[in-house]
């Protein structure tokens, strides 16, 4: 039982972290991962399917807001490199969707701009994946 609580909170925790909200799914792992009570496989799918979600969730409701808000101008600066980046390298960006600052704006710009849906979701899983690949690498 207390796995399931523990894959719940890294779950919750990485689809936070994916939202505009601030979160720690990264250290949450760690953490997870040094005690070396529970199956290193079943956390990273947890906070990796939950920060997927997150970044799905967030291109959502870029989308959304598209629908009452149609895209003119972006006025914060994150914003704005969020949109050069999507200019630039369309869909295949938001393999850069889990870079701490950039990545939850890239995922709400993405959306808003109505990019792709296929492979904006495609390519915002496989990046939090590596993300989360690489910390379990880690530890």
């Amino acid at each position: 039982m207390a796995e399931t609580g523990t894959l719940l909170a890294l779950f919750v925790s990485g689809f936070v972290s994916a939202t505009l909200l601030p979160g720690g799914s990264e250290a949450l792992l760690a953490w997870q991962l040094s005690t070396g009570e529970y199956n290193v496989w079943a956390l990273w799918l947890a906070v990796t399917s939950g920060n997927a979600l997150g970044g799905v969730f967030t291109f959502a409701m870029g989308w959304v807001i598209a629908s009452y808000y149609p895209l003119k101008s972006l006025q914060k600066p994150q914003h704005q490199r969020a949109q050069k980046w999507l200019d630039k390298y369309g869909p295949y960006s938001l393999i850069l969707s889990w870079v701490p600052i950039i990545g939850d704006p890239l995922c709400l710009v993405a959306g808003w701009l109505k990019v792709n849906i296929f492979l904006s979701v495609l390519m915002i899983c496989i990046g939090k994946a590596v993300r989360y690949l690489l910390i379990v690498g880690i530890f």
